[in-house]
């Protein structure tokens, strides 16, 4: 699976992109967040705050429940402003 990320998302974890297998307990969002910060400290520092990081799985945007099933790219981002 592909996360990918965005504004100071990626520039805190210093990548705009990674690839990850997580193990099948992982089902939703929230478990991908959780589970990545378990497995990375930058990733755990960056997400501190997980209700604020946003999440679109395939270009469409979805809560932190949404299911993984069919996911092959996931973007991570914190809230956007307009102007």
């Amino acid at each position: 699976m592909r996360v990918l990320y965005f504004a100071w998302l990626r520039e805190r974890l210093d990548r705009s992109e990674q690839q990850v297998e997580p193990p099948e307990q992982v089902k939703t969002v929230a478990d991908l967040i959780n589970w990545m910060a378990e497995n990375d400290e930058a990733f755990a520092l960056a997400v501190e705050k997980r209700s604020l990081i946003r999440a679109a799985i395939n270009a469409q945007i979805v809560s932190h429940d949404a299911s993984l099933a069919d996911a092959h790219t996931i973007a991570l981002f914190p809230p956007m402003t307009g102007g």
